[in-house]
């Protein structure tokens, strides 16, 4: 019989006047793998502090098994900033005894790419201080990873993680005996790691068995007994698992759930896209030129990331655009919106980008753009548009596309100034489809969203007409949105996948062991004397202390801009430092690029 290593018994959390977690009550086995979901807000990371003992509930009580072995990975980490990366990882392990142990080898070749962590300016021995939330967090997990534990805990583990870490990390936990808690919006990582679901809602956690398919199952039948006829037909949950069972087996790893029961219950729910209609539509958009590219070259410094790349987005394309960090992923999308907003006039520096007459791009960035704090969200939209046209004689208005996108009634008229970071990312995405784009640009746009939100962004990108190309690490979301994926491989060409992302992690693998194959028989790499080593590490430094006081400054001009948004004047003269400390900002990161692979 397993042995319970948690007990959580009637907690309560309350903060301010709202009610996270009501009287919940739970228990944690040895071999269960929960995965934790809900709302933005609803309680999810708060659920998983209490049961870490991290936090104390205002009532009720948590009980940890004696000599429980618990490890937490949290949104903040805990590392020392004085500290070294090996410090923290391996602590006094001499390196031919971290070296020899599988396990450590396993975590670092799997975190960073291989045991040099070349991505590291002094590799193993980089200081923690400087380096990004991002590598930190990496860090924290492979901290966490190489431990021995008898609970995990991990709130949003895949963060910064590309879709080859992600998969990596998911073999790795199945592999591990150790029991699981997981909060965490992929939802392809919580059908590999997950049996059982806690959904997170309005102070109550609702329990499922299996892994995420088996819960939007449970979930449609259950709004569908609640539900009226109308909210029957709209019902995202019936739709969402619709996809799920038309698609590939191996998006469903663990199919579980009763499939009669599940396809007698989405017997009337047609396919996600029309894809034929909306193809039209796009043509009659559009007409036959989007993008096409002659023989482009995009660089960063010296480093070539795309060469001599001739390919064409056509009307109504779908695409999936992954690749390895730092191979020119964002890099080619700044390219051809460069063409864009320019009418063709900013080109490459090798080739030519043709842009269609009757392109009118959106491209959603990493970077959360600022809005006047003080505009009320339906205002924020209105701004944009009153009424969008989704075709087909379709109309909505600002506010129920608010309703869309999770902002109800009462939600937008709160203030800019008072959203959480993912309620802006929410907005974001919003003000972008109001303009009624045909061409449609998205750089990790699921970076802060719940599922629900995830969701709801997918159905409507299901009856958008128009040319769609997405970068995300967020596996699920591109085989959900795109039809068609392209991978750059970091040999500065692109390639199409007719089997997807599969196919990338098969060549990802491939690459990585033909590599490791040809190691012993590569010359040895000259090494830079001692003097010429500390000259390149000292001046990179000197570049990240230059780009920190450029990001504070332009921090400052955000600010500033927001409080003179009335005078266009001076809005105009901050607008146009802003754009001189952004040139600097690129001239200072091409340099380091240029002298980081000597360091």
């Amino acid at each position: 019989m397993a042995v319970n290593l948690v007990n959580v018994e009637a907690i309560d959390k309350v903060y301010g006047t709202r009610t996270l977690l009501d009287g919940v009550s739970l228990g944690v086995s040895e071999g269960d793998r929960i995965g934790v979901v809900g709302r933005n807000g609803d309680g999810k990371t708060t659920l998983v502090r209490i049961l870490a003992k991290l936090e104390e509930p205002d009532g009720g009580r948590v009980t940890h098994v004696s000599d429980l072995r618990l490890g937490v990975l949290t949104q903040a980490d805990s590392l020392d900033p004085a500290a070294t990366i090996r410090h923290e990882v391996v602590g006094d392990l001499a390196d031919h005894e971290w070296a020899g142990d599988a396990k450590i080898r396993d975590v670092l070749t799997g975190l960073f790419g291989g045991l040099d962590l070349s991505g590291f300016p002094q590799g193993l021995d980089t200081i923690i201080g400087p380096l990004s939330g991002g590598e930190r967090r990496r860090i924290a997990l492979a901290k966490l990873l190489i431990a021995e534990q008898d609970l995990i805990v991990l709130d949003e583990p895949t963060n910064h993680l590309d879709v080859e870490g992600i998969a990596w990390l998911a073999a790795h936990l199945q592999a591990r005996r150790a029991a699981l808690v997981c909060v965490t919006h992929d939802r392809w990582f919580l059908d590999q790691v997950c049996t059982r679901m806690w959904d997170v809602q309005r102070g109550a956690v609702h329990e499922y068995e299996g892994g995420y398919s088996d819960y939007v199952f449970a979930r449609a039948e259950r709004e569908r007994r609640a539900a009226s006829e109308e909210a029957k037909r709209q019902n995202l949950a019936r739709k969402e698992l619709a996809w799920l069972r038309r698609g590939a087996p191996a998006r469903t790893s663990k199919p579980r759930f009763r499939i009669e029961a599940a396809n007698e219950l989405i017997a009337d729910v047609p396919p996600p896209r029309d894809s034929a209609e909306l193809m039209r539509f796009a043509n009659s958009r559009l007409g036959k030129t989007v993008f096409d590219l002659e023989g482009v070259t995009v660089t960063a410094g010296p480093k070539m990331l795309l060469k001599h790349l001739t390919w064409q987005l056509g009307p109504g394309d779908r695409i999936g655009l992954v690749g390895v960090n730092g191979a020119g992923k964002t890099s080619l999308l700044r390219t051809l919106a460069d063409a864009a907003y320019s009418g063709g006039e900013q080109q490459p520096v090798g080739g030519r980008v043709v842009v269609g007459k009757t392109v009118k791009l959106a491209y959603l960035s990493q970077e959360v753009r600022e809005l006047d704090p003080t505009w009320r969200v339906l205002e924020a939209v209105e701004r944009v548009r009153q009424r969008v046209d989704l075709g087909k004689g379709r109309e909505m208005t600002a506010s129920q596309l608010c309703e869309r996108f999770g902002f109800v009634k009462e939600k937008q008229w709160t203030p800019v100034g008072d959203l959480s970071g993912g309620e802006c990312r929410r907005l974001q995405i919003l003000r972008l489809l109001m303009d009624e784009p045909n061409v449609l640009f998205l750089d990790e746009p699921t970076n802060d969203l719940d599922i629900e939100t995830l969701t709801q962004l997918e159905d409507v990108l299901d009856g958008w007409p128009g040319s769609l190309v997405v970068i995300s690490h967020d596996r699920y979301f591109i085989e959900r949105t795109t039809d068609r994926v392209f991978a750059l491989l970091g040999d500065a060409t692109l390639r199409m996948l007719p089997r997807g992302i599969d196919e990338y992690l098969e060549r990802r693998r491939a690459a990585i062991e033909a590599s490791a194959a040809a190691a012993p028989a590569a010359p040895p790499k000259a090494r830079s004397s001692a003097a010429e080593s500390r000259a390149v590490k000292k001046e990179l430094q000197r570049i990240e202390r230059q780009l920190d006081r450029i990001a504070e400054k332009e921090a400052a001009l955000h600010a500033a801009i927001a409080e003179n948004a009335t005078d266009f004047e001076r809005v105009a003269e901050l607008d146009a430092e802003l754009r001189g400390l952004r040139d600097e900002r690129d001239e200072l990161e091409m340099r380091w690029l240029e002298i980081a692979d000597d360091a």
